[in-house]
């Protein structure tokens, strides 16, 4: 089926656009008389894409956007990534905080260079920037490639790209934790009890006058990285189920 109103190709059963989220029966109906077909033609797409209903259809499509042409071979593969980030960000939400099993996991050492990066591209900003910068770099770099794959309409890459948000939340709460303690070994092989102005967080929050928080602040960091895993879990599971229920109706 094509949508007379944006043109996207989709499934015959659907009842309404994913991408415009027009009603197909009343578009069928209103498309019948030829004055009306004119005016929705000329007039209400740009008015529906101004309204906050355009903007919420226009979002609804991308987040949950499938297509027709891929095969059960390709949706096999994902699935088989649904799982293994599945089962690998549960292990590293049972880890915890205390642990630090996220920060002796493999995606550590994917997160560090944009961490040490985030150092250096914030490094015009000031000392406390800078500092800081790190923690942004390694929290920017997976929502670039969430918003990224989410603008091309690929929610299940997008899902990805949040589960590596989510992920890197949890990575950096024992950083956060131990900012009193000092006691993780860092970058260079030295922890921040040993070398003044070293540890990132102890001078993130001594900065801001929160360094008696700091448990607190990774519990909450440790937490937002939870609901984002746990949201692209959710997510990604029922993209897989819509995608998987429209190539099969294909086949029959």
């Amino acid at each position: 089926m094509i949508c007379p109103k944006c043109n996207y190709a989709q499934a015959d059963v659907n009842s309404e656009c994913l991408r415009c989220g027009v009603i197909f029966d009343k578009v069928r109906g209103s498309l019948a008389d030829p004055t009306i077909a004119a005016v929705f033609v000329g007039n209400e797409e740009s008015s529906c894409h101004k309204s906050a209903s355009g903007a919420v259809h226009w979002l609804k499509g991308h987040l949950l956007e499938v297509t027709t042409e891929e095969n059960r071979l390709f949706i096999a593969g994902r699935v088989i990534v649904y799982l293994l980030l599945l089962a690998w960000g549960l292990r590293l939400m049972k880890g915890g905080i205390a642990s630090n099993y996220v920060g002796e996991s493999f995606m550590h050492l994917v997160n560090l260079p944009f961490h040490e990066a985030g150092h250096i591209f914030f490094a015009p900003f000031g000392r406390f920037v800078q500092v800081l910068g790190g923690t942004l770099g390694q929290w920017l770099a997976p929502f670039a490639v969430f918003c990224a794959f989410l603008a091309k309409g690929n929610p299940f890459g997008a899902m990805v790209g949040l589960w590596w948000l989510g992920e890197s939340f949890l990575d950096i709460a024992p950083y956060m934790d131990d900012a009193r303690a000092g006691q993780l070994v860092l970058l260079g092989g030295v922890t921040g009890s040993e070398v003044a102005d070293y540890h990132d967080w102890e001078v993130i929050l001594t900065e801001l006058g929160w360094l008696q928080y700091d448990h607190l602040i990774a519990r909450l960091s440790f937490g937002i990285g939870t609901f984002l895993m746990i949201l692209s879990f959710s997510w990604g599971g029922y993209v897989l189920w819509r995608q998987y229920g429209i190539v099969r109706q294909g086949d029959t």
